[in-house]
This record gives C-alpha cells, structure tokens and sequence, in this order.
C-alpha cells in the first residue's frame, strides 16, 4: 500500500512538471549595433555642412550683381573654395567610412570564430542527443526510486534541454548576426568606392576652376575695360548662336545620330545636346555649333573627346559665357578672323579639315559653325553640327557668309 502511494504521488508530480519541462522558453535577440560616429565627427560634419551652403550662398549672391571682372574673380573664387570644401568634406566621410570597415572586418572575424564553434557543439549535442535517444519523462518515473530522486534527475534533463535550446538560439542569433555585419561591411564598401569618384569629379572641378581664373586673368590682362569688351563679344556670339537655332525650329533633341565618317558629331544628340557648356546655362542643342565642330576636328586628328568633353572644359571659354576663347580649346587651333580660300583649300587638299563660321540671315543675324571636309573654290563637302553630315555646302550657305576660319594646330 505504501509503495502503491509513492507511485501515485510521483504520477500527480510528473504530469504537473510535465507542461512546466515542455513549455518554450523565449529569448531577447541582442545584435550587434551598427557603427556609429563620434560626436566630435558629427560636430566636424555640421560645420563643413555649413560652410558648403555659405559658400553657395555667396556665389548667388554675387552672380545677382552686375557683370564685372571683380564679381567675376569673386565668384570664382568662392567657387574654388566651395570645392576645396567639398574635397575636405568627401575625404573626411571616407576616412569615417574606413574606420567603420575596420570595425566591421573584426566583428565580422569575431562573428565567425563564435558560429564556427557555436556550431561544433551543436553538432556535437545533436549527435549525443541522437545516439541517447529521447528520455521521455515518465521513463525517468519508473525508473526512478523515490520521489527525490525523480526530481533531481528531471530537473537534469530540463536544465540539459533549456541548455539546447539556448545553443541552437546562439546558434542561430550569431549566424543572423554575422550576415548583418556582412551586409554592413559591403553597403560602406560601395560607399566608399562611390565616395572615392566623387572625390575624383571634385578634384578635376578644383583644377578646372583654378585655370579658368588663371586664363580669365591672362584675356583680361586683369583690366576691367578689355572683361567688358570680351565680354560684350561673347554675349553678341551667343546671341547669334541662339537666333540661328531658332531660326531652325528651335529645340529638337535627337536620338543618337550616326557617324559614317567615324568622327561626325550632331550638335542636338541626346547624348550631350542638354549638356551646358562651360560653367554658362546655355545647353549644347542651342549654342555648341563651334563646340561640336572642335570635337568633330579634333577626333578626325585622333584625339578622344566627344561634344560633352569639348563643353565640360571651362577653361575653353569666356568667364560664365559659352563662348570660346580664341585661339580655340586653349590653343589647340588657329583662328582666323576673316575668309581666306586659298588658305581654306590648301588646308583641305593637305587632307585638314576646316572649321568655319557663317553669318545667316534671320529676324536677326544668326551665327553657325560647321566643318569643312573636302573641296575648294566654294563646292565643299560638309559636316554641320545642325543639319547632318557629309552635304553639299552651297545646298545651305554662300561662300559670300563665311566669316571666320579656324584649323587644328595640335
């Protein structure tokens, strides 16, 4: 009777551990942060933010004013400072970024020594597990010999079980856990290879603005009297420029235009026709005529560059205008302020092309520039920026409106 009573005693204890020893067990998830900077690093960025947005501010500023060889060498610069920030500002974000990278490189060898032998003793316990069988509770029951130690050998089995779960949680946590840091550590590497080209644009601008101040100074001769005569002319070429476009439907981007020639260019090609030129607002479709005409000479010479290469190159033009300086692309050519034929058809018979300018009638003088290929005594072949490739000159213009002439001087 008495062992009767231990037995049912230690069935009501069983069933009532029994919901306790299977109930799951729930776990917080830590993971490791993401770097963050320093707050010294985040004071440092705010003020360079600043800076910037001054500097930006004062360059509108200044464009607002009338146009004078003063404000012009303010605005520009202002501009070289903007850059120099820019430049500061970049290196600094990818100097953080490395430092993150380091960060997450360790964390990421920390992670995976922690998963690899996380998971050799879970394997290891999986295997025990699998080679003991499952120790069903009430076998431990009738296997026990009295209540004390029914208890002490189920609270092992429960301290054994909560033990693998939190070994496959760990497990699992650390695996979550080392992707995170490895997605971290890709995201701030494309970052800093994207910073890295930005560092470059800003390094190539820096140099751009520092020669278009030096060449302004030496056109000018700094005197205030010759920027306003310069700057006079520009304005009466753009002029031009513009009412020859209009004249002609105004804009009209192209799709890609083909080249048979192999160094044809359409000054309207939707690959660079919005493109602006120099540091001005105009777009390549309206005024780059003489743009697209020095790429198309100079890519006949051999030399890679395509209308947006010959419109990026400030230092080609005029202050803030679109308007080449002569001689042409920093002296890359000769230009000549009249019409020589013998000179024009000497330079085609040799094999050079010729870069002219022509005076077109519309409600106002519209000014063009096209590409002389071949021919002489007025029948030439042409490319124009405008209309197309390899046509007949006289279909389009009279000899009568040539105005200016200019060839590659290397």
């Amino acid at each position: 009777m008495k062992h009767f009573t231990l037995i049912i005693g230690l069935i009501i204890v069983f069933f009532l551990t029994f919901s306790v020893f299977n109930y799951p067990s729930v776990f917080a998830q830590d993971q490791t942060p993401t770097p963050t900077p320093s707050l010294d690093t985040s004071q440092n960025q705010k003020e360079l933010e600043d800076q910037i947005q001054s500097l930006k501010n004062k360059i509108a500023e200044l464009k607002e004013k009338g146009k004078t060889l003063s404000s012009q060498i303010a605005i520009m610069d202002n501009q070289i400072k903007l850059s120099e920030a820019r430049i500061f500002a970049t290196k600094q974000d990818i100097s953080n970024l490395v430092l993150d990278i380091d960060i997450a490189t360790k964390k990421i060898t920390s992670l995976q020594e922690a998963l690899d032998t996380l998971s050799e003793i879970l394997l290891n316990r999986i295997v025990a597990t699998y080679q003991a069988g499952m120790v069903k509770p009430f076998e431990v029951l009738l296997s026990s010999s009295n209540a004390s130690n029914y208890f002490s050998r189920l609270n092992y089995l429960e301290i054994a079980q909560s033990h693998d779960k939190r070994l496959i949680y760990d497990t699992q946590a650390a695996k979550n856990d080392y992707i995170n840091q490895k997605k971290i550590f890709e995201e701030k590497k494309k970052k800093v290879e994207s910073l890295k080209l930005q560092l470059e644009a800003y390094t190539s601008q820096l140099d751009l603005e520092k020669k278009s101040k030096q060449n302004l100074l030496v056109v000018t001769k700094n005197d205030e009297s010759k920027y306003q005569q310069l700057l006079k002319e520009a304005e009466l070429q753009i002029s031009g420029f513009k009412s020859f476009a209009s004249s002609r439907g105004g804009a009209q981007i192209l799709p890609a235009q083909p080249s048979p020639d192999g160094w044809y260019y359409n000054q309207r090609d939707e690959r660079w026709g919005r493109n602006r030129i120099g540091t001005s607002q105009d777009q390549t479709w309206e005024v780059g005529c003489l743009a697209t005409s020095v790429a198309m000479v100079m890519k006949k010479k051999g030399v890679n560059v395509t209308p947006a290469d010959v419109a990026a190159s400030s230092w080609y033009y005029f202050a803030d205008t679109a308007s080449m300086l002569i001689p042409w692309a920093d002296g890359k050519f000769q230009s000549i302020w009249q019409r020589d034929f013998n000179a024009i058809d000497a330079k085609l018979a040799a094999g050079n092309p010729v870069i002219v300018g022509v005076k077109v009638a519309t409600n106002s003088v519209g000014t063009h520039f096209l590409v002389l290929k071949s021919g002489s005594n007025g029948d030439y072949v042409i490319n124009d920026p405008w209309y197309g490739p390899d046509l007949k000159f006289s279909d389009y213009y009279s000899t009568s409106q040539i105005f200016q002439y200019g060839f590659y001087n290397g």
